[in-house]
């Protein structure tokens, strides 16, 4: 199953929040009612990606009850809800959780700010060119200033 990130989100989007492992098993679930194979391991690669580029955000949130990180919709996804999509909170049996938004904003600024100085530090011109437009999505997406950030990364 080749799914994008925006999809990824968009099933993420469906429940609000997922562990790995349940979104791994709903990515399973519409592969079959695709009709189609599913390969746990491209899927697994394929959220890594949707992770990579801030199109999914993962959080720890222990008063959201989570044995697990959470993954949550980010900043830069325009989610997509692929085929098959909509009967996976009627199949699944995921638990509802209230997921504070403040943990999904520290977890996002923690994350922009760690792969921003590995981006300096390693002299990486093309992360720090995706980072700087992710910065602006972050912005739009939560009222989150990322200009000291930006500019540090403007400097590079």
């Amino acid at each position: 199953m080749d799914l994008q990130p925006d999809e990824l989100a968009g099933v993420v989007d469906l429940f609000g929040s997922l562990t790995r492992a349940e979104l791994l098993d709903a990515c399973g679930e519409l592969a079959f009612k695709q009709g189609i194979d599913d390969d746990p391991e491209v899927v697994a690669a394929a959220i890594d990606d949707a992770i990579d580029s801030y199109h999914l955000v993962t959080v720890d949130d222990h008063a959201a009850d989570a044995d697990e990180t959470l993954l949550v919709v980010g900043p830069v996804a325009f989610p997509a809800l692929p085929d098959g999509a909509a009967d996976l909170p009627h199949i699944m049996d995921v638990p509802a959780r209230d997921l504070a938004r403040d943990a999904v904003i520290e977890a996002i600024k923690a994350r922009f700010r760690e792969d921003a100085v590995m981006a300096v530090k390693n002299g990486d011109e093309d992360r720090v060119g995706t980072l700087l437009d992710v910065s602006y999505d972050i912005e739009a997406w939560e009222n989150v200033e990322m200009d000291g950030l930006r500019d540090r990364l403007d400097d590079v």
